[in-house]
């Protein structure tokens, strides 16, 4: 059976809220870096539906910072199989601000209106024949 991406995506979604621990700088930013992580998730489960194993990430082909992630941020992070090869899977990645505190409060927040895009990504995953079981 052969796989039409176009006609039968194989996307992924997942949401967190970014805590006072994932600060790494100065006025509660996030580090960059807390975004892969995040694509790294969304892949794993992309590459479990895809082949029923969780692969291994093998590079990403570019990545973009597009706005600033504070602690208290509610971060959407999706992910779509883009091409299908023997053994490598490409795929894009994309997170989006979905819900900010409201600055000076202790506990407000506010869900925003558009999503504000706040990475995006590439990359290319690897799942090896002898653990590939998915059903294409």
């Amino acid at each position: 059976m052969t796989l039409d991406l176009k006609k039968t995506p194989i996307r992924a979604m997942i949401r967190m809220r970014m805590s006072s621990h994932d600060a790494h700088y100065g006025g509660g930013l996030v580090d960059g870096a807390r975004m892969l992580n995040l694509f790294g998730d969304v892949a794993t489960e992309l590459l479990i539906r895809l082949d029923g194993d969780e692969g291994l990430f093998r590079a990403y082909d570019s990545v973009e910072f597009l706005a600033p992630v504070k602690a208290g941020d509610f971060i959407e992070a999706t992910g779509e199989i883009t091409a299908i090869g023997n053994t490598s899977r490409k795929m894009t990645f994309e997170a989006r601000k979905v819900i900010t505190p409201v600055p000076g409060s202790d506990s407000a927040a506010d869900v925003l209106e558009e999503p504000v895009v706040v990475c995006r990504a590439s990359g290319t995953c690897v799942v090896p024949k002898d653990k590939q079981r998915g059903r294409y």
